[in-house]
């Protein structure tokens, strides 16, 4: 059994493979998380990435525009002081234009640059002012990817190739850039690229040009950074990037008609990783099987036929009791607290055949004995139902499918902040959650 399924992984700086090569240096802690970054990338970072949601609550995603312009300028922008009064559009436009012209630029320079054309990206809907150079940036950021002359502005340029995809969909990128991005998760000495470039690669094949034969390949690929702990790229047990691989496979899976060719496969391999010690990997594990009998029930409603998933649900919560049990040995209060949560989650799924977050918890209906008044149901029990929501100014989006889920999940990590905004505004995401249901503070909920 490899060390990533005998261990829990610690906390602290994150590492690279170079240095874990070396002899002991008096590190007393290694992080595989892939949301640390280096010291001056901050305002360019994701928001922490979170496996789980907050069941019975809600994310809320409303950033404040003012805040994230001054962090822009104050601490990403090249130009200082000359960026003051300007507006954002004109700031990325001066980001697009140094990255373009990179003959006098230093290393230091370019990361800078790169970091507060991210800033601006995530937290606004920059199509328009991108359209036009967006064809011409993506051979810049795959450069970058491939030769970059530090690791800071590698990691970067994967951010600004994914945020672009994003903003400005294509139908040819992903050729160009499989190539580069899965030679960035083989050769890259430190984990948060691997980890991007995981990313990157699932958002390329799905909204870069990618074919259905490339999603499978993808998938393929995926696996196999699963299935051998993160060794099939030189990452061995990694949490960070098994994690990762986790995620984008769902991601890209939920974007699949028929998942009846991969499940057996991958299956196997998410009930090998929820012996991991690492509780991302283990929930992400969980959400991917629970996926993978959502899209069986779908397949039975859809054709009639009996889907085989070769693993009885029982046995599947069997386990899942089992971990949650034995992971007060190895896991902290924290990790162990979301465990149960998602795995809760998860066997209340594949027990009822719902969605993440749904509440078997509930009340009675009105008594008019004490009271209430008179119903057809008086005194029925009524249970809460999906509690999984992400509240976007005035409305939530109601989570109620595992497929949804995946997607979302992977949105709020690419994102963070400018999650709000990309949905108000942008039709790649709001494409990617347009299966969602939307639900006003007042109360009144539309199908959109």
């Amino acid at each position: 059994m490899s060390d990533l399924r005998r261990r829990a992984l610690a906390g602290g700086k994150t590492v690279s493979r170079k240095a874990r090569s070396k002899p002991e240096s008096g590190l007393s802690s290694v992080n595989h998380s892939p949301n640390g970054s280096p010291g001056n990338s901050r305002a360019g970072s994701r928001a922490n990435s979170r496996p789980g949601s907050r069941y019975a609550s809600e994310d809320e995603f409303a950033s404040d525009s003012e805040n994230d312009d001054t962090m822009t300028m104050s601490t990403n922008s090249v130009s200082g002081d000359e960026d003051a009064g300007s507006t954002w559009a004109e700031r990325l436009q001066d980001r697009v234009t140094e990255l373009q012209d990179r003959k006098r630029s230093s290393v230091q320079g370019r990361e800078a640059t790169l970091g507060g054309y991210n800033h601006v990206v995530k937290h606004h809907f920059a199509q328009r002012p991108l359209d036009r150079s967006a064809a011409e940036l993506m051979p810049i950021f795959l450069r970058d990817i491939k030769s970059g002359s530090s690791d800071e502005e590698r990691l970067r340029a994967l951010k600004a190739f994914t945020l672009t995809v994003l903003t400005c969909s294509s139908d040819t990128v992903f050729e160009d850039a499989l190539p580069v991005l899965k030679a960035a998760c083989h050769d890259a000495e430190e984990e948060d690229i691997m980890v991007e470039a995981i990313y990157a690669l699932c958002i390329a094949v799905t909204y870069g040009g990618g074919s259905s034969t490339g999603a499978e390949e993808t998938l393929d690929f995926l696996l196999e950074i699963i299935e051998s702990d993160g060794n099939s790229v030189d990452a061995a047990d990694s949490g960070a990037v098994v994690t990762a691989a986790l995620q984008a496979w769902a991601f890209v899976a939920s974007h699949m008609e028929d998942l009846t060719v991969q499940s057996e496969q991958a299956i196997e391999a998410f009930m090998e990783q929820l012996d991991s010690s690492d509780p991302d990997v283990q929930t992400s594990a969980g959400v991917n099987i629970a996926l993978l009998f959502e899209s069986a029930r779908d397949y039975e409603e859809e054709t009639g036929e009996s889907f085989d998933m070769q693993y009885n649900q029982h046995r599947i919560m069997t386990r899942m009791a089992e971990i949650v049990r034995d992971s007060s040995k190895t896991v902290s209060k924290k990790g162990r607290r979301n465990l149960r949560s998602n795995f809760s989650s998860i066997v209340t799924s594949l027990e009822r055949g719902k969605g993440p977050g749904y509440s078997t918890a509930g009340r009675s209906g009105p008594n008019p004995h004490t009271g209430g008044s008179r119903t057809d149901d008086q005194g029925a029990f009524h249970e809460f139902g999906y509690r999984e929501k992400i509240r976007i100014y005035n409305q939530y989006l109601l989570i109620d499918t595992w497929s949804l889920h995946t997607r979302a999940e992977m949105l709020k990590i690419l994102l963070g902040g400018g999650f709000g905004v990309h949905y108000m505004e942008n039709p790649v995401v709001r494409d990617i959650l347009s299966s969602a249901d939307v639900e006003f503070i007042s109360n009144q909920r539309t199908r959109k």
